[in-house]
């Protein structure tokens, strides 16, 4: 991963029909990634069939909408907190009290809990879902000790102003996709997050059978920087080294 490149860092390629396929074709398109998983039984699966691919980190995950509708319940909990010892990349896992979701935040609140303990050895890169929740994402991060030595990454950011600073303060990173710069307060945080805490993402596939076609992804992050750097009124070469240069530290460490 020497030079220049793109980097999706927060994808799911285990959705794609041939996630080995994708993976491949993206790696060919110059690209790098952080690909999640939603549960860890789903892990094990994604980990297994992308360990040839030397372009994709795997994340560990216990998505917080398999907690809410019940699909994960203490199996998956206890199983994530076994893998979780010896992984570094953990995602998605986080919070959701948006909608019906919110019914069951004390459920999603304890293994989240349990999720956030289990990482706070340190040395992890945790890519963290939060709607209406980053606050209290953040109360359980700092509770657990979990913002110590690792790289927590809020995955499109959507909480309040004093949230995002709270965050940053926090050394927390922000991955931004196409999306999220649709809305006018999604824009204003794409401003406001420090150039090396800036990190780009597609969040695609969204669902499981959908295709990812890594030429297309690779175009719509290479326009998302164009956009980043006209937002921040800074010349996208050097935007797009420092954005590159933050993932690849994050991904493939010396």
């Amino acid at each position: 991963m020497n030079g220049p490149a793109l980097f999706d860092m927060h994808c799911h390629l285990d959705f794609a029909p041939d996630a080995q396929a994708a993976a491949r074709a993206l790696a060919a398109c110059g690209m790098g990634a952080l690909s999640v998983t939603v549960t860890p039984r789903g892990y094990v699966r994604a980990a297994e069939l992308l360990a040839p691919c030397d372009a994709v980190r795997v994340g560990l995950g216990l998505h917080p909408w398999w907690i809410a509708d019940g699909s994960c319940g203490e199996r998956d909990v206890a199983l994530f907190e076994r893998l979780a010892a010896d992984e570094r990349f953990i995602g998605e896992v986080g919070l959701d009290f948006a909608g019906d979701r919110a019914a069951a935040r004390e459920a999603q609140v304890a293994a989240f809990e349990r999720v956030a303990r289990a990482c706070a050895g340190g040395g992890k890169v945790l890519s963290i879902h939060a709607v209406r929740a980053a606050g209290e994402v953040l109360d359980v991060l700092e509770r657990a000790g979990t913002l110590a030595e690792n790289a927590c990454i809020f995955h499109w950011f959507s909480g309040t102003s004093d949230e995002l600073q709270r965050a940053l303060r926090a050394g927390c990173f922000c991955s931004v996709n196409p999306r999220m710069l649709a809305a006018k307060r999604g824009r204003a945080y794409a401003q406001a997050v420090p150039a090396e805490r800036l990190l780009l993402e597609t969040d695609a596939p969204s669902e499981a059978g959908e295709p990812y076609d890594p030429a297309a992804e690779a175009a719509r992050l290479a326009a998302l920087l164009e956009t980043l750097a006209t937002l921040r009124r800074t010349p996208v070469d050097a935007l797009a080294a420092r954005i590159a240069e933050t993932s690849r530290a994050l991904l493939f460490p010396a």
